[in-house]
């Protein structure tokens, strides 16, 4: 299975508008995926209720809500905020709990909606939630990568862009940093989406330098190819993409060659890296500061892809460049 990215929106829950904006979004994804009636109304109901709560007790809420990256018969919905946070999740799971002043308000009867589910919960720091509904018959997402992209600021088009190929045996991830922002840097990435997915199945290192003669005239970026195994990642990069095997207790960067994929870059290399089962591959744009540690959020990088790439978004994603996060594992169990 091959998808290219599947964005979404960003919005601010900080008004009680944003409810309806995001509930009317859902319906229209729901609708889109082949949903029947009964599935739309369940799934407006949840995301009304999970951005509601967000609304109500988070502070520096963003949510979106979009078709899955690994499924297009599965909406998704991504919540994120800063503080308060919740000391124990699994309670606040329990129909009739309720906190004054965090999300866990109405979380169960949310997660029990949902087709799928995962959230991360810290005491002061914040709370990131990530919801899936799929369509009845429909196959279920793997769970074993997913991506997210933010635009610079207040723009609502991204420069950076990102792919995910998955086959039974592997995943293949690509992002792009398009240089500059806005439309023109966008227009980079997506011909570099769309040149990835011709040729996904290529070695790493054949893909990137494929990527660079195939974004010749345009205004260029930075590249990165991983191939991720059952117990290892194959990894290619140009220019300034970041790429990590991270887990609870640390993490090992990846190396890319100095260069503008479509200008001039050094020798291509391709390095191979062990995967332990329990690590997750992630690769970023210097829209993410490379300074985030495992270690400050501690429970992080045992959750679903999805949960773990928004949690790096809040915590390390800049506002004042365009941002792009991928993860992916070997594979993943659906929670």
């Amino acid at each position: 299975m091959t998808t290219s990215r599947r964005m979404g929106e960003w919005v601010r829950a900080e008004d009680p508008s944003a409810v309806g904006a995001v509930r009317r979004r859902a319906v229209e994804l729901a609708e889109e995926a082949g949903f029947d009636s009964f599935m739309i109304g369940q799934t407006a109901v949840a995301v009304s209720e999970a951005v509601s709560n967000l609304v109500k007790h988070a502070m520096q809420g963003s949510v979106m809500v979009r078709l899955h990256p690994e499924a297009p018969a599965t909406v998704e919905l991504i919540a994120l905020d800063r503080g308060p946070g919740m000391a124990d999740v699994t309670r606040a799971l329990r129909d009739g709990y309720s906190t004054s002043g965090t999300l866990g308000i109405g979380l169960g009867a949310i997660a029990r909606i949902a087709t799928g589910y995962d959230v991360h919960s810290l005491p002061g720091k914040g709370t990131v939630l990530a919801l899936h509904f799929t369509a009845e018959q429909a196959d279920r997402p793997p769970l074993r990568a997913s991506g997210l992209t933010r635009p610079i600021g207040e723009e609502t088009v991204c420069g950076d862009g990102y792919a995910i190929a998955e086959t039974e045996t592997a995943t293949t991830l690509l992002v792009c940093d398009g240089l500059g922002h806005g439309h023109i840097a966008a227009q980079v990435s997506q011909r570099a989406v769309e040149l990835f997915l011709e040729m996904h199945e290529q070695e790493p290192v054949e893909i990137v330098r494929r990527l660079h003669a195939g974004l010749s005239g345009t205004r260029g970026g930075a590249v990165a190819v991983a191939r991720v195994e059952r117990d290892g990642v194959l990894y290619a990069g140009l220019g300034n993409v970041s790429g990590w095997v991270a887990h609870a207790e640390g993490r090992q960067g990846m190396v890319s060659v100095p260069g503008i994929a479509g200008y001039q870059g050094g020798r291509l290399r391709q390095f191979a890296y062990e995967l332990p089962g329990y690590a997750t591959v992630i690769l970023h744009t210097d829209g993410l500061t490379d300074r985030w540690d495992p270690a400050a959020t501690p429970g992080l990088f045992a959750r679903t892809p999805a949960v773990v790439a928004a949690g790096l978004m809040r915590e390390a994603g800049s506002r004042r460049d365009d941002a792009c996060v991928v993860t992916a594992r070997p594979g993943h169990g659906e929670r």
